[in-house]
């Protein structure tokens, strides 16, 4: 039989985390137990919970991370089933995190993992060797279709791989979503031919949830590229439905909206490699956007790399491209290298809208700054002989920290 083994961090008295573990194990499967009687043990005893291990931390506040198995006969396995037998009512219960959730190999089995994952996303775009470079509208609300074009237009001209709409870029009369789609197709086809580079468009999908199918489908048959998607706002399972479904077969880029509500609390909630990482992964996503250690929406270092990890490690799912975002430029490039290899997308806005030559350039200079540093130059060497890296290093190029 398989099963799950969730993992959590809890606070409370020392010396009292093994009848916290017990209670927690007992309360979330069949109840009570020690009161029973004999045969009814018996019926229960393969639903009941068990406590896997206990460990004690040190600190000033006293804390444990405890271990608990749940058989797969108390849950459908299903992603809403599996949280709310493991972390539904215990998430309302005082300080408790849920860190981690392993997943027996036979219950893996139900999940569909990313469709192109990173070695198909790179077959798409024709880029084997180093990361990709997306960039993001800016400025959009209010604007009208010849706005976005000309956008879209810049940033494909620059060499970019990926563009994506800002996820609150919803549908709207100035710019609908089946017009973005075709003008979008228009645009890249038109750069496509001038340059011989392809770039991806994905395109925010949204509204309610009971027509994301029939619009996703609606998308490719418009001859779409991707889709970006708000998953935590719409849920987990949502993802899953929509990656499962070969009418709409596209790649799904998860955008981390919402997330934070869950999983920003160091005490409570979720953890982000859980979150972003893990989940997000089996579920479907062929990107997962997280907040990078460097900018001023920044989480720990810590936390970004157990994110990465988690979309990139072996598995029996293909690999999710990690997406660290917010506060990146092109003086990042050899910091990003360093810290998530090639295997990453290096995400910007503002890093190539606000480049001094607009976004064309802003595109160019990352890309000189992901060829300089796969070759051991130095961005500053690189700069002497490339004008857009050159302009970019003069704006961006000054001390480089991140968090933890």
């Amino acid at each position: 039989m398989g099963e799950v083994i969730a993992t959590y961090e809890i606070t409370g008295k020392s010396r009292s985390f093994q009848e916290k573990a017990e209670g927690i194990a007992l309360g979330l499967t069949v109840g009570s137990w020690t009161d029973l009687p004999l045969l009814e043990k018996d019926q229960l005893r393969k639903y009941k919970g068990t406590v896997v291990a206990v460990k004690e931390k040190e600190g000033e506040i006293p804390a444990a991370e405890i271990q608990i198995a749940y058989p797969s006969g108390n849950y459908s396995n299903d992603i809403p089933a599996i949280l709310t037998t493991v972390f539904g009512k215990l998430s309302l219960d005082g300080q408790v995190k849920l860190r981690n959730i392993h997943f027996s190999n036979d219950l893996k089995k139900g999940y569909p993992g990313p469709r192109f994952g990173i070695e198909g996303i790179r077959e798409l775009v024709k880029v084997s060797n180093r990361p990709l470079v997306m960039s993001i509208f800016k400025g959009v609300i209010g604007r009208d279709k010849d706005y976005l074009k000309n956008q879209l237009r810049a940033q494909a001209l620059g060499g970019i791989d990926l563009v994506k709409d800002d996820e609150i870029l919803f549908d709207n009369e100035l710019t609908p979503f089946e017009e973005r789609v075709r003008q979008g197709k228009n645009v890249l086809k038109e750069v496509n031919e001038v340059t011989g580079k392809r770039t991806l468009y994905a395109v925010n999908l949204s509204g309610r949830t009971s027509g994301l199918r029939e619009k996703a489908r609606k998308a490719r048959e418009l001859g779409a590229d991707a889709l970006l998607f708000n998953v935590f706002s719409y849920g987990l399972d949502v993802l899953q439905e929509l990656r499962e479904d070969n009418e709409i077969g596209l790649p799904i880029m998860a955008h981390p909206s919402f997330a934070g509500a869950a999983a920003a609390s160091p005490q409570y909630g979720v953890d982000y490699s859980l979150w972003l990482g893990k989940l997000l992964r089996m579920t479907g996503a062929d990107f997962s956007l997280f907040p990078s250690p460097y900018g001023s929406v920044a989480l720990e270092k810590r936390q970004v790399l157990s994110i990465s990890k988690e979309l990139t490690n072996s598995d029996l799912f293909k690999r999710t491209f990690p997406v660290p975002s917010a506060g990146i430029h092109p003086a990042l490039v050899p910091q990003l290298i360093e810290d998530f290899g090639r295997d990453c997308v290096i995400n910007a806005g503002g890093g190539v809208h606000g480049h001094p030559d607009g976004a064309s350039a802003g595109g160019s200079a990352f890309l000189q700054a992901i060829d300089a540093v796969l070759k051991g130059i130095p961005l500053t060497d690189a700069a002497t002989r490339h004008t857009d890296l050159d302009k970019a290093l003069r704006l961006w190029g000054g001390e480089i920290s991140a968090r933890g």
